[in-house]
């Protein structure tokens, strides 16, 4: 297990204060500049998960509302609203700074049998001979600045390999459908409730990014200033996110200052384990100078 591997896991073990107040690391993970989004999302299911013991989440939705301060920890309160005899609903409030940064309802459901059916997983290369997000950026490393070096070359605990990445800093106009695949081998024989949690943080990866490639826009080449307004997620089958999974994700629409993208996790054998719904920020911007 590698050390960054081993501080996620330690980034979703949060600390119980109080009877449903729970308290999280704000620092590590994916970015140092501010929380990364999945990092505050997956940390609330957490919270949620220690006061339901015997179900598991089957959906959560999610507001972004403040950015989160890595420089302190997260506070997490949790409102038990229902305990039902086949449903249990919970609402997570984070709070930094005596002020919300994020709200979660999250539902969980007891295993029943039913109808199946589901969409197939689209024809794409699969992960192996892919490149890695460490050979990726390594491409870029004349790029980058000495401010910017230590946060972007930093290793990250997701293993992830996209599909057909863009230029970081001169990207094509690219069709919006985009697709990756992702793990974290250190997943492997944690419990379900943990392998949720670990999904939902890695659910928040790329997946803005699919609202941008339609214009010829990345991060890293500036014009846009985005964030995560919101974030949906359903569960529908067991998982093991120490194994590849294809993240297929596109964004049916863009416009108002907006990006509304969807998403798809599929496991490497074609199982359709999670979906996902994500608007994001995308304003124009032009920096001072």
């Amino acid at each position: 297990m590698t050390d960054h591997s081993e501080e996620l896991l330690g980034l979703l073990d949060i600390e119980q204060l109080e009877v449903d107040l729970f308290r999280g690391i704000g620092s590590g993970g994916e970015t140092t500049v501010r929380i990364f989004g999945g990092h505050v999302i997956a940390q609330a299911l957490a919270a949620a998960y220690r006061t339901v013991p015997d179900r598991l989440c089957h959906s959560l939705h999610a507001y972004f509302i403040r950015p989160g301060d890595p420089k302190i920890p997260v506070i997490y309160s949790v409102d038990r609203a229902r305990d039902g005899g086949s449903f249990t609903t919970r609402r997570v409030v984070a709070i930094q700074h005596g002020k919300q940064i994020l709200n979660l309802s999250a539902s969980f459901h007891v295993a029943e049998d039913g109808w199946e059916h589901q969409h197939a997983m689209p024809e794409v290369a699969g992960p192996e001979g892919l490149m890695g997000r460490a050979e990726l950026r390594e491409l870029y490393a004349d790029k980058i600045s000495d401010k910017q070096r230590s946060d972007f070359f930093r290793p990250r605990p997701i293993d992830i390999r996209e599909v057909a990445p863009q230029d970081l800093f001169d990207p094509s106009s690219a069709d919006d459908r985009n697709h990756l695949w992702f793990r974290m081998e250190a997943a492997r024989g944690q419990g379900p409730q943990m392998q949720h949690c670990l999904l939902a943080y890695a659910s928040d990866m790329n997946l803005l990014g699919s609202s941008l490639r339609p214009h010829g826009l990345t991060w890293f080449k500036g014009g846009v200033m985005t964030a995560s307004l919101d974030h949906a997620m359903w569960f529908h089958a067991p998982i093991d996110f120490g194994d590849w999974h294809l993240y297929s994700m596109d964004a049916p629409f863009t416009g108002g200052g907006r990006g509304f993208n969807r998403g798809s996790v599929f496991t490497q054998d074609g199982r359709l384990v999670a979906s996902v719904a994500q608007e994001g920020l995308m304003r124009p911007y032009r920096a001072k100078g």
